[in-house]
């Protein structure tokens, strides 16, 4: 039985690394999992070891984020946990790097993450849940 007082986490820019062992730490707790992803189709075999619910996004674009939560609500339910591990790369010498590329790389890493954030306050501040709180207990880090 866990110890958090969460019961469901989505993870956006779910993958097969770090993003899957976090999914499986928190399924080793009870949790029930929302994975997303632009491509959701990699994300088949995490979903079905971990019973976990896909959801496809680019997190990048505000309205793919929003829309996205509005799936998850209704499919899992409000988030208490919100990880957020989306990445562009860009790749090769810094004086060849093609500035649209890097610029495309920079949204997706930060601008995302604040669209992802933004949502998950938009759901957690009304139910009185302190966003930094969740996730620092979902990480033992309290």
């Amino acid at each position: 039985m866990s110890n958090l007082p969460y019961t469901i986490a989505l993870i956006v820019g779910a993958g097969v690394g770090i993003s899957a062992s976090v999914a499986r730490a928190l399924k080793a707790e009870g949790l029930q999992i929302g994975l997303a992803a632009r491509n959701i189709e990699k994300l088949e075999p995490l979903a079905e070891e971990l019973g976990a619910a896909r959801f496809a996004a680019d997190a990048s674009d505000a309205e793919a984020v929003a829309s996205m939560f509005t799936r998850v609500d209704a499919e899992l339910g409000v988030p208490d946990v919100v990880v957020y591990n989306a990445a562009a790369r860009v790749q090769g010498p810094l004086t060849e790097l093609d500035p649209s590329a890097v610029r495309g790389a920079m949204e997706v890493a930060g601008f995302g993450g604040f669209l992802v954030v933004q949502q998950a306050a938009i759901r957690m501040v009304p139910r009185k849940r302190d966003v930094m709180a969740a996730c620092r207990g979902a990480f033992g880090l309290d």
